[in-house]
């Protein structure tokens, strides 16, 4: 059973449309025009290429069987005789019993193929969701990583248009043995470093350097600076340890004293003699002098370089710093606290000479600091590289990024698969499984084949279909065997063949009748199939009234109440038609029948399901086209024509020529609509689109007119609106 129908981008279907159904009874109406006779070919030649966007669910059914126009073409005009129907005989009642056990054992093979690959489908289909599940959770990278900022975007392109190719890239992505090390951001701040409006070649940092650090070992600082023990006052100030002092003091001294003496700086007391001075300044001799001198200029020195040195702003302003800054800043610190101290220290010694220091030296804590530096030159430096070499550099970073989003949506992927494994796994064993029963319906039909040739001939279609024409009251022309395998239409006395020359209804019926016992019959002897579906396209379009109802009982009798035929699918433009084939029992026609609908408007051909509710008679289903200005002009035209021709000549018996001479439709803006109505021949279609003269508005108003100068002007309002 066919359970949809899909069809697309052939003919007046524009876009996509499906009919989708369950039932084995399908009936489907619409005016000519809106698409039946598309369906009909796509199921007579699927493979046609011009339907290669149509399909149909499942792909694989029992065989279809379809009677259209091309089936009339193919079977009637092309081939110079009817190709025979074999119905089996009873006269080999061995043969018959073969070939009903094999019949039967192809049924129950036929029904448990038709559940493997529905299970099969299912299988396929639950698999496809799972994958569909899959592939828009992995399509968040794209919904995160395009638009914005943009800077990660590049590791997307290609991938961007499809959900199934970004999944299937992910896909092929081998899981990383450990999670990477780096992130996001870390990844955005290289490639925005590599792309953005700064990326440029960075400077890299300068190091520390301290030309004073030769101070801070000196041994003076450890010395003990004394003066010449030879001076009389030597033993004194050693006594009193005051010799810092007594240098303070001896710079407050005169350089000549008087007889009389000079004051004490110390006391204020007049003490002072030259002796004493002599003695004083004996003590602080040439040795210790240039000990104070050295420390002086060490002292110099020490304070220059200090004052040299960067301040920190110049590390931690750097771009590539920021990751550092903490770092810098403590170690800058640490360093200059400790230069500075020495400097202390330095002042200390001066001031006391005798006592002895010791100087940090800051050699090592300029080297730590130095060492931080090395480390962001580093970066600075790797970022140059990649900047000559920026394309290379952008790959590896995508890469990176890759590895990353399958890192985190491994378990997306890990999820799919272990469902891809699964599904294989079942469907391996489906395969073999369909592959037996295959096997086994190929030995079962040879074994009916074989049985077949014994007891099969294409005398019964004959019978039955002269019959068939009886039956409807034609006896000018019959179908008479050829040969062993032939049919041929022949008209009363005589042979030859007659098909050509009978009436389109005639045509229309023995091709019918034809394609019945073809449905019921075999086409060969090889011909094992148990079941068909049946299409039906537009039957009784050249029928009178008396053939169109038993071409409906023909239809009802034959297919819709045997079991042979699993479906059934039936396209007609006549509501008539349609509704004699609809079950007017409710809880029959819901358990064994669909309709549909077909329209077409400027969008193309659509299918919609219809409810029982909704059947309108042809003349009202006029009315409801060209109420829709929407659809194609000459279908307007063309209902419009029918609309008059109906009301007109059967309802009212008014003659259609007449309708026209009336004044009020002599203006030349309704001479176009005058011209197309009012014409012997109904297609106009062309015409009208040719000459772009169908204007909607005018096209109607003329319609009003006829209605309301001809005293209908209430069954216009009404129809108006239906």
């Amino acid at each position: 059973m066919i359970t949809e129908i899909r069809m697309d981008t052939v003919a007046s279907y524009k876009h996509t449309t499906s009919l989708v159904t369950d039932k084995k009874i399908n009936l489907i109406y619409g005016l000519n025009g809106t698409g039946k006779s598309t369906i009909s070919n796509f199921l007579y030649a699927p493979d046609d290429p011009e339907f290669r966007f149509c399909s149909k669910a499942p792909a694989q059914t029992t065989p279809v069987l379809v009677y259209n126009q091309k089936f009339i073409r193919d079977i009637f005009f092309v081939a110079d005789n009817l190709k025979g129907i074999f119905s089996l005989s009873k006269e080999n009642k061995e043969a018959e019993q073969k070939i009903a056990e094999g019949t039967k054992k192809q049924t129950q093979l036929e029904q448990s193929l038709q559940s493997k690959r529905r299970e099969k489908e299912q299988t396929n289909q639950a698999f496809l969701n799972q994958k569909q599940q899959a592939t828009e959770e992995v399509w968040g990278i794209k919904k995160t990583y395009t638009g914005g900022d943009r800077v990660l975007e590049y590791c997307l392109k290609g991938l961007m248009g499809k959900k199934e190719t970004l999944f299937e890239h992910l896909l092929a992505i081998s899981k990383p043995t450990s999670e990477p090390t780096r992130g996001i951001q870390a990844l955005r701040k290289d490639v925005d470093a590599l792309k953005g409006d700064d990326a440029n070649p960075q400077q890299p940092l300068s190091n520390i350097t301290f030309q004073a650090h030769y101070v801070e070992p000196d041994q003076l600082f450890g010395t003990s600076i004394l003066g010449n023990a030879d001076s009389e006052v030597a033993s004194l100030i050693e006594q009193l340890g005051n010799a810092d002092w007594v240098k303070q003091g001896i710079e407050f001294l005169p350089n000549e004293v008087s007889e009389t003496g000079a004051q004490c700086p110390f006391c204020q007391e007049t003490t002072i003699t030259n002796k004493f001075v002599e003695s004083v300044r004996s003590y602080f001799d040439e040795s210790y002098q240039k000990q104070l001198d050295a420390l002086t200029a060490m002292q110099e020195k020490y304070q220059v370089a200090i004052e040299s040195l960067p301040g920190v702003s110049a590390f931690t302003d750097h771009p590539f710093a920021q990751e550092h800054k903490g770092t810098l800043l403590s170690k800058y610190q640490l360093l200059v606290t400790s230069m500075r101290d020495n400097a202390g220290k330095i002042g200390e010694k001066i001031r006391s000479p005798k006592a002895t220091v010791a100087l940090t030296d800051t050699s090592s804590l300029t080297e730590d600091f130095n060492s931080e530096v090395a480390a962001i030159n580093k970066v600075i430096s790797e970022y140059n590289q990649k900047l000559q070499n920026r394309e290379s550099s952008l790959a590896k970073l995508k890469d990176e990024f890759w590895l990353l989003m399958r890192w985190q949506y491994d378990q997306t992927v890990s999820r799919f698969e272990q469902d891809l494994q699964a599904v294989n796994q079942k469907l391996k064993v489906l395969d073999t499984e369909i592959g037996k029963i295959n096997s086994d319906l190929a030995k079962i039909k040879e074994q009916i084949t074989e049985a077949q040739k014994q007891t099969v001939n294409v005398d019964a279609a004959v019978d039955a279909i002269n019959a068939g024409l009886l039956d409807l009251g034609i006896a000018d022309f019959s179908v008479k065997k050829h040969s062993d395998s032939l049919y041929r239409v022949v008209r009363a006395g005589g042979d030859n063949d007659a098909f050509h020359s009978l009436s389109e209804g005639e045509k229309m019926m023995i091709s019918f009748l034809y394609f019945c016992e073809l449905c019921k019959g075999k086409s060969s002897t090889d011909d094992t199939h148990t079941q068909r579906i049946v299409v039906i396209d537009d039957p009784i379009s050249s029928l009178s009234h008396v053939f169109v109802f038993n071409v409906g009982r023909l239809i009802r009798m034959l297919f819709f109440k045997d079991d042979r035929f699993c479906q059934v699918i039936v396209l007609t433009h006549s509501l008539y038609f349609f509704y004699e084939l609809t079950e007017t029992n409710h809880d029959r026609r819901k358990e064994t029948q669909k309709l549909f609908r077909l329209t077409k408007r400027s969008t193309g051909s659509n299918i919609q399901e219809m409810k029982y509710e909704e059947i309108q008679n042809d003349y009202q289903a006029y009315w409801s086209v060209i109420n829709d200005h929407n659809q194609p002009p000459a279908l307007i035209a063309n209902c419009m024509r029918n609309i008059i021709e109906y009301f007109f000549n059967f309802v009212r018996k008014k003659d259609l020529g007449n309708v026209f001479q009336m004044p009020e439709l002599q203006d030349a803006r309704f001479q176009a609509f005058c011209r197309y109505i009012n014409r012997e021949s109904h297609s106009l279609g062309q015409n009208i689109i040719d000459m772009k003269e169908f204007d909607y508005g005018i096209f109607k108003e003329g319609l009003r007119l006829v209605f309301e100068k001809t005293g209908y002007p209430d069954h216009y309002k009404a129809m108006s609106k239906c």
